[in-house]
C-alpha cells in the first residue's frame, strides 16, 4: 500500500491536533525534484518468525535486488527478496557500514565491525574472504581495541578506505593487498578534520573519483580525494549524516537525527524524506514500536537506493526499523 508523504504528513498532524498536542513541522526550502511514496508493511515484520532485532548497522542490494540489513543478534545480515520477503540469513554479527562490490563478476560485502575491531570482505553466502585489523604502523592506536572501524569502501584500483570513527578519526588507506599505506584527517571541528567519521562511499559521478565521508558530528558530508586530501563541504547543517549510497546521479544520507536526505551529483538537496518533527524520537534507539508512524523516521542508519530509485531506510533500533520510499516517477 503507497501513502504520499503529503497524506501521512497530513495525517500525523490531524493527530496531534486532536489529542491537543502542538508540534513544529519543519518546511522545506527547496524544491524537491524527486518525489516518494511510502510503501507501507513492505517488509516481512518477522522473518523466519522472529523479530529483526537490534540493527546498528546498515543495508545495501545485490545486482538481483536482494535487500541485506545487518543486525546485531546471531543471524547476522537478514536478506529479503526485491518485494520485502524473508530469503535468509548469515555471516557474523554486528557488521556496521558495509557495501557490495562486485569483482570479476562475483559479488562480495565489504564490512566494518567497530566491535569486533576489524573490516571484513565476506561472500554472499557469508563466507570470510579475508580481515583487516589495526595498522600498529600508522601510529595511531595504542593496541588492537582501539581501531573501531565505521565503514569501508573501495577505490576503483583496489584501494580500501577505512573510517575510523568509532576510533581514531582517522581514515585509515590500504593497497588492494591490504597493505597499510597512509592516515589521513583526524579529530576536530574545522574543514579537514573529522568529528566522528562515521559513513564512506566512493563517488565516480564527478570528474575524477573522490571519497564521500559522511562527517556525522559535525553535521557535513564532504569529498576527499583519494591521495587523503581535503577537497571540500558538499552539505552542512544535516542532523548527524550516518551513511551514503550513490546510484546514478543521486547520493542518499540517512540522518541519525530523524530524516533522509538525497542529494544530486552537484550536492543540491533533492528531497528529504521521513522527517520527523518530534526530537524526543530522534536517535532513539529504544523508542518503542507503538509509537512508530508510517512514514516517519525517527533513527535512520543505513540507507540504499534500488534500480528503481527506491529508497531502503533501516534504523538505529532495539527492535529493527526498515522504511521503503517508492520512488514516484
Amino acid at each position: 500500500m503507497l501513502k504520499s508523504i503529503s497524506q501521512v504528513a497530513a495525517g500525523w498532524l490531524r493527530s496531534l491536533l486532536t489529542l491537543g498536542v502542538s508540534a513544529l513541522v519543519s518546511t522545506t526550502a527547496f524544491a524537491a525534484e524527486l518525489k516518494y511514496s511510502i510503501a507501507t508493511d513492505f517488509f516481512e515484520p518477522n522473518p523466519d518468525h522472529k523479530p529483526l532485532g537490534p540493527c546498528h548497522g546498515g543495508v545495501v542490494l545485490d545486482r538481483a535486488g536482494n535487500i541485506y540489513v545487518t543486525t546485531d543478534t546471531e543471524r547476522g545480515i537478514v536478506v529479503f527478496s526485491p518485494k520485502g520477503r524473508f530469503l535468509r540469513a548469515f555471516g557474523p554479527t554486528r557488521i556496521h557500514g558495509l557495501e557490495v562490490r562486485k569483482e570479476k563478476g562475483v559479488e562480495y560485502i565489504y564490512g566494518a565491525r567497530p566491535t569486533d575491531h576489524e573490516v571484513v570482505k565476506l561472500r554472499l553466502d557469508g563466507e570470510q574472504v579475508w580481515a583487516i585489523h589495526f595498522p600498529p604502523e600508522a601510529g595511531i592506536f595504542k593496541d588492537a581495541d582501539g581501531f573501531k572501524p565505521c565503514a569501508v569502501t573501495v577505490a576503483p584500483d583496489g584501494s580500501i578506505f577505512v573510517a575510523d570513527g568509532y576510533g581514531s578519526n582517522f581514515v585509515l588507506k590500504f593497497d588492494k593487498d591490504r597493505k597499510f599505506v597512509k592516515a589521513f584527517g583526524g579529530p576536530g571541528q574545522e574543514e579537514g578534520k573529522f568529528n566522528t567519521c562515521h559513513g564512506i562511499g566512493l563517488d565516480t559521478r564527478q570528474r575524477r573519483p573522490l571519497l564521500l565521508v559522511c562527517n556525522r558530528n559535525s553535521n557535513r558530508v564532504e569529498h576527499w580525494d583519494l591521495d587523503g586530501n581535503f577537497v571540500r563541504v558538499i552539505q552542512k547543517d544535516l542532523r548527524m549524516p550516518a551513511a551514503v549510497h550513490i546510484r546514478g546521479n543521486y547520493a542518499v544520507f540517512p540522518e541519525l537525527q530523524g530524516r533522509v536526505t538525497v542529494l544530486d551529483k552537484a550536492g543540491k538537496i533533492v528531497a528529504q524524506v521521513g522527517d520527523n518533527p518530534n526530537e524526543k524520537q530522534r536517535a532513539n534507539f529504544g523508542l518503542p514500536q507503538d509509537q512508530w508512524k508510517d512514514g516517519i523516521c525517527n533513527s535512520p542508519h543505513g540507507a540504499s537506493i534500488d534500480k528503481d530509485g527506491s529508497l531502503i531506510v533501516t534504523e538505529w533500533s532495539q527492535f529493527g526499523h526498515l522504511h521503503k520510499f517508492a520512488r514516484v516517477k
